[in-house]
Formats: C-alpha cells, sequence, structure tokens
C-alpha cells in the first residue's frame, strides 16, 4: 500500500501527539507530613505502593520511599520534587514520559501546576503506551517502505538482500494474489528485511544517524525486537527498555526528516551492488 507524506504524517501526528500522560498515570495516594513513617510503611505494603505523596500545609510538598520509612514521622524522609527530573505537565507527551523515567524510574504528574499523580515504570506496560510504541514502529515501517521504493524504483534493491529472503518475499507476495490483493514485491519484504537494504545505502544511514552498517543492523534488530514483543503481548519493561525506546522514536523521527525529502531519495543511487550476505 502506498502512502503520501502528508497521510504519514497525519499518522506519525496521531500517535506521538494522541495520548498523554494522564493516559497512564494513577493517583498518587498522600500523607500529611505529621504521620507516622511505620504506619505510613504498613499501608504501602499492604497496598504495594513504593511511594507516597507526603501534604505539607494541605498541599503534596514532596513524596516518601517505603524502604526508608523506619521511624519517626514522614517529614523526617520526604523528598522534594525536582522540576528538572521528576515533574510532567497531565498534558506531556509519553516520549517525555519515557526521558522522565529513564532519569529516575519515576516521575509525578501535575495537574494546575500541582502533583496530583505518579507514573512508574510498570505503567509502561499499559495499553496505551503498548499502542504508542506499536502506532510509532508501524509508521516507521511504512517510511521504511516508502524511502525503498522512491530511492531503489528500479528494483536494484533485490540484490542487497540474499536470495532465500527475496525467495520469501516473493511467496508471500503469490500468497496475498492468490487472495485477491495486489501488493507490491516491496510490500511483502519482512521489517528487518527492509532495515537491512536502508543498513548498505551510506547516504541514508547517515542521515537516519547511524554510522556504520553494524550499527543500524542492531537499531532494526532491537526495534524488531520491541514489535514482536508488543505483538505477542510480552513485557517490554526490561533492562533494555530505555535504549529500545529511546532508539524507536529517534530513529522513527530521523526517517520522518528523510521522508520529507523526496528530493534527494529520487536521485538515482551511483552503484548496486551484489552486496547480499
Amino acid at each position: 500500500m502506498k502512502w503520501n507524506s502528508s497521510q504519514t504524517a497525519r499518522l506519525r501526528r496521531l500517535f506521538v501527539e494522541g495520548f498523554s500522560a494522564m493516559d497512564i498515570a494513577e493517583p498518587l495516594v498522600s500523607f500529611d507530613a505529621g504521620a507516622d513513617a511505620r504506619t505510613v510503611r504498613e499501608f504501602m505494603t499492604e497496598k504495594d505502593f513504593d511511594i507516597v505523596g507526603v501534604r505539607r500545609d494541605g498541599l503534596v510538598d514532596g513524596y516518601v520511599r517505603m524502604e526508608e520509612l523506619t521511624g519517626g514521622t514522614c517529614q523526617d524522609y520526604i523528598h522534594p520534587f525536582s522540576q528538572e527530573n521528576d515533574l510532567v505537565p497531565s498534558t506531556a507527551s509519553l516520549n517525555e514520559v519515557v526521558r522522565s523515567l529513564s532519569i529516575n524510574r519515576q516521575c509525578f504528574v501535575t495537574v494546575l501546576d500541582r502533583v496530583g499523580a505518579i507514573i512508574s515504570m510498570q505503567d509502561l506496560e499499559k495499553p496505551p503506551m503498548r499502542m504508542f510504541l506499536f502506532g510509532i514502529i508501524t509508521v516507521g515501517e511504512m517510511m521504511m517502505t516508502d524511502i525503498i521504493r522512491h530511492r531503489y524504483g528500479d528494483g536494484s534493491w533485490q540484490n542487497l538482500i540474499s536470495p532465500q529472503r527475496l525467495a520469501k518475499a516473493k511467496d508471500l507476495q503469490s500468497e496475498r494474489i492468490r487472495r485477491g490483493q495486489n501488493p507490491d514485491l516491496i510490500d511483502c519484504l519482512q521489517y528487518g528485511d527492509k532495515g537491512w537494504i536502508l543498513s548498505h545505502d551510506d547516504e541514508i544511514r547517515k542521515a537516519l544517524g547511524q554510522e556504520s552498517r553494524r550499527a543500524a543492523c542492531r537499531t532494526i534488530s532491537e526495534m524488531e525486537t520491541l514489535r514482536n514483543n508488543l505483538a505477542h503481548t510480552q513485557e517490554i519493561v526490561s533492562s533494555s527498555w530505555q535504549r529500545s525506546v529511546t532508539v524507536c522514536n529517534r530513529f522513527e523521527h530521523n526517517l520522518g526528516t528523510i521522508s520529507g525529502r523526496f528530493e534527494m531519495l529520487s536521485l538515482p543511487i551511483s552503484a548496486s551492488p551484489d552486496r547480499k550476505e
């Protein structure tokens, strides 16, 4: 399926701007600063809370961590909010949420300039975040397809993948034709195949922020793994979640920049050597 650049831009905007921090946030339970620390700890243990807010003069002014509450009052353990690292507005994009989580592994959501909610690592598993990430990756794949279609309109991309991968694409094309569809062969490539083709193109690869083919292939592999985990409802929060999500967003952003420069993409490449591996 062919998409023009304005359609792709609208779809990208839908996913980037269509979800906000409040779509995955949870209300922040809070206690007065003078509350007994052990009592608060018992409550947090029962509710499986790691963090609760602390009120001073009726307003949430900081937070405490459960493991630190060993005696005294909450006032003795209060952590102030940091404008630079902890806080995001309720209208913040999920990209902004991820950047905040990457620093402290939690962020606090402000409503009318006051903290009212919290987002933790596990909230990344919620449907809005999964839909956001899957949408971004899907839009990125569409843009990769368009780049290959414009950059290698003569079909020379077929020399850049192995005969086995090309055969799989042709088999899929035949099956889709049998079902009454009319796909281009490019549309029958797998995600990794498209990334593999673009990794051979020095100009495109550098525009994507990838200095080497090795780095480009690693990025594509990480994004494909993230997409597969999302598609099969596997857990996405792991030791590598931060890099995966960051790579996903940066790569998709660079693809968008390139897709807006079809004058460059339409130029013929200098050569189409047989670079199958």
